[in-house]
């Protein structure tokens, strides 16, 4: 083979790697629209099982596929806690569970005990009237980081008390739920 064949065969190799990381990321979320709204919660109470992490959300992946492989079945959550433009990485805090159950169900006591012998908390939030909330899509491992990144720019500067955040020309005020 001629260096000039083996040099396009490589570079036409670079350019489809390229393309393939770039569709990846896309895929994953990296221009999905952020919908951030006010009202009812989209769930009643709820009882979770939870570990509580500190550190890069770009590390939350292997906390999600933690408790996707104790339960499978079950709806994770994740709560991020801080904007990570706000905080050093290493001290960006965050809870990544499973939702063990919804509204008046009682969470089966096997999968919960299961939870518990790998560490998690459990822990039932009550159903309040009103939440802010935003999806994002989770179509790959790396939703979970394009995700967080891309959601805290587009919603709450926090202070102490409170929380306002400024969205697609919305304004969102909301306070902690001990005021």
């Amino acid at each position: 083979m001629s260096d000039l064949s083996l040099l396009i065969l490589i570079l036409v190799l670079v350019l489809c790697l390229i393309v393939t990381i770039a569709v990846f990321v896309l895929y994953s979320g990296l221009l999905s629209e952020i919908v951030i709204k006010t009202g009812p919660p989209p769930v009643k109470n709820v009882t979770i099982a939870y570990k509580y992490k500190e550190g890069s959300y770009k590390d939350s992946g292997a906390a999600f596929t933690e408790t996707c492989s104790l339960g499978p079945q079950l709806s994770t959550i994740g709560v991020f806690y801080d904007n990570p433009k706000q905080r050093d990485a290493d001290k960006c805090r965050y809870i990544v569970g499973s939702v063990l159950s919804e509204g008046e169900e009682k969470p089966d006591e096997e999968v919960q005990k299961l939870y518990e012998e790998f560490g998690f908390k459990v822990f039932s939030l009550p159903e309040v009237s009103h939440a802010v909330t935003t999806s994002f899509p989770y179509t790959s491992p790396l939703s979970h980081v394009v995700g967080s990144y891309r959601v805290y720019p587009n919603s709450a500067t926090t202070s102490r008390y409170g929380h306002t955040s400024i969205t697609s020309g919305n304004l969102f005020c909301f306070y902690s739920a001990n005021e």
